[in-house]
């Protein structure tokens, strides 16, 4: 009798798989997959370093441009600057420690600014610049840690969410605490909210949904986790009733807004990524609504349509910086510096042009863009090497470069018609 029992066993194990209708990919079926939609360019199987129909110019007079600064989509498209780049202003605040990356971000407020500075002090700046108050609320202990944080803006409350396991709210006019709680592990990721609740990710690929006016957790999510600490921040974006992540091992998931319930899950990497995430960095999360754009510097664009999970396109390209849509075109700067135009229902590459081009070919291995922002005509990439490169968007030539900072700098923000850049110390503004 057991004998039979431990044989139908068996059998059900054997005949038993994901089906085609399954929402959860399996990595052999995402395998395939990306076989069947990579778009090749070249036929070489290498990296592509080379400008592709650069002469090509693109009709971009028409284009819509806006003064959004906080998207649940990540969706900045074309924002309102045509500045000369001439810097008019600067904040300065206490230099942050322990940093290899500037990729916060401050609030931005129609009287001012909010942000943060080394220990975790919160600063309020007012319009012409003047500190309205400075809060901390750490503990000696906790200062020693040197946080950092990720902000929300929520009416007339500041949610925060930091790198050593800490989260609260402040009242953005006076500074003083609202609530604080504590999480089992450090947030890692960019804060969204909906209706009364925001949502974190932290360092063990947790989704964490809260409610705004307490803190108290109203449901979690668990991904798969790694051996290693990933060496990138991990991002979500806000689709009608769907809340869509991705995880330091390349999963992308999408859950439910209200109940966290799972309503797929596409795994973009092979199982070994999971001692690998120190090295693996990947872009944010951009959707027009009806697919998910991101890229990885594993050579990997994607396409993701945002109802079913499964993968509209596949370009290799190799980029861990956030791509930006406008209309029907998707744009990107490689690790190796080139900035491609992609169409974005297809994924084919219409533009590559060289945006390193004025530096030696001894140098440019050694420099990486930080990130970029797209202005009413013109492109503005920042780089490790702490210049900034101005590209005309629609000829793609260079217009100009200038060194901004001597190390650290953010990736350019735009706002009520000025450019900010982050140095580690300063904000600068530039009209």
């Amino acid at each position: 009798m057991n004998r039979l029992i431990f044989l139908l066993i068996l059998i059900f194990l054997n005949n038993c798989s994901l089906n085609e209708g399954s929402k959860i990919w399996t990595k052999d079926q995402i395998e395939k997959n990306k076989q069947e939609k990579l778009k090749k360019v070249f036929n070489e199987n290498k990296k592509i370093i080379e400008e592709f129909n650069s002469e090509l110019r693109l009709e971009l007079e028409n284009i819509k441009t806006n003064n959004k600064i906080i998207d649940n989509k990540n969706n900045y498209g074309s924002q309102s600057y045509s500045g000369d780049f001439k810097k008019i202003d600067s904040l300065k605040f206490k230099k942050l420690k322990n940093i290899n990356q500037l990729n916060y971000h401050p609030i931005f407020l129609n009287e001012g600014m909010i942000f943060f500075e080394n220990k975790g002090t919160i600063i309020k700046y007012s319009e012409d610049n003047k500190i309205l108050w400075k809060n901390n609320h750490y503990s000696k202990a906790e200062k020693k840690l040197f946080p950092k944080l990720y902000f929300i803006k929520d009416n007339q409350n500041l949610i925060v969410a930091d790198s050593i396991s800490k989260l609260y709210s402040v009242d953005i006019n006076t500074g003083n605490l609202n609530w604080s709680k504590y999480n089992a592990y450090p947030f890692n990721s960019n804060i969204k909210k909906y209706n009364d609740k925001f949502f974190v990710i932290d360092y063990k690929n947790t989704l964490r949904c809260y409610f705004i006016n307490d803190g108290s957790e109203c449901w979690n999510v668990k991904t798969e986790g790694s051996f290693t600490l990933s060496n990138t921040k991990t991002s979500l974006i806000l689709v009608d009733n769907k809340i869509i992540f991705n995880n330091s091992v390349g999963e992308i998931t999408a859950l439910n807004i209200e109940t966290g319930m799972l309503l797929w899950q596409l795994p973009t990497q092979s199982s070994n990524i999971i001692y690998e995430t120190y090295n693996f960095q990947t872009s944010e999360l951009v959707s027009d609504g009806n697919s998910i754009y991101f890229s990885n510097n594993k050579n990997e664009f994607y396409s993701i349509d945002v109802n079913s999970g499964s993968i509209n396109w596949i370009n290799k390209i190799n980029s861990n910086i956030s791509p930006i849509i406008i209309e029907n075109l998707i744009f990107t700067v490689s690790n190796e510096g080139f900035l491609f135009v992609i169409e974005k229902n297809n994924g084919n590459i219409i533009r590559i042009t060289d945006a390193y081009i004025q530096y030696n070919k001894k140098n440019r291995s050694e420099i990486k863009p930080i990130g970029f922002a797209i202005g009413n005509k013109n492109l503005y990439l920042t780089n490790s090497d702490g210049k900034i490169i101005i590209v005309d968007l629609s000829l793609g030539d260079i217009i100009k470069i200038e060194k901004v900072s001597g190390n650290l700098v953010s990736k350019p923000l735009i706002f009520e018609n000025n450019l900010y850049l982050i140095r580690n110390g300063k904000i600068d503004k530039y009209n």
